[in-house]
């Protein structure tokens, strides 16, 4: 049971950390998009890297978070008729959703995304949204790692939800 925990706490302040750095790229948004705002407006000369960079930015937020939200329970779901249920049955609805939805559509995803980053790296793969051509890997990697965080904190929280379910008891 210890190393279980151990597991569990490891995963936990992965995510804990991902959404710590997802929430600096917020800073770079507002960064970037003053940044080509005030160049574009006052000196009519717009840059040609700013609305790739503040797209990947925003990514990288929502790719880092996704995990830390998790984490925290602080994903958008219908909770209308789940809080009328006992605390035994929401955690059965706990154990099958993410079984018939969360691991299926995340492990392709993770799996999609590998490949996506392999080749990405090994053909130099730029993004051609603007002329200033970025490199595509580094966003492409940061996908993987993002899904890679969110899927571990998923099985973390299955895990404790598991023992709940079976022991009535959490997992501290």
């Amino acid at each position: 049971m210890g190393a279980l925990k151990k597991y569990l706490r490891l995963i936990d302040s992965a995510s804990e950390k991902s959404g710590q750095i997802g929430k600096w790229t917020a800073v770079g948004l507002v960064l970037v998009g003053s940044y080509d705002t005030i160049l574009r407006h006052f000196f009519n000369s717009p840059s040609d890297w700013a609305y790739d960079v503040m797209c990947m930015l925003g990514g990288a937020m929502y790719l880092l978070g996704a995990s830390f939200d998790m984490r925290h329970e602080a994903h958008t779901r219908v909770d209308v008729f789940f809080n009328m249920l006992k605390p035994r049955m929401r955690s059965l609805v706990n154990l099958v959703a993410p079984l018939l939805f969360f691991f299926p559509l995340f492990g392709m995803l993770l799996y999609m995304g590998v490949v996506w980053a392999v080749k990405a790296v090994q053909v130099h793969e730029v993004m051609f949204t603007s002329f200033w051509y970025p490199p595509a890997s580094p966003y492409r990697i940061l996908f993987v790692i993002g899904i890679l965080l969110l899927l571990l904190q998923g099985i973390s929280n299955y895990i404790k939800e598991l023992f709940f379910f079976m022991r009535g008891e959490k997992i501290d």
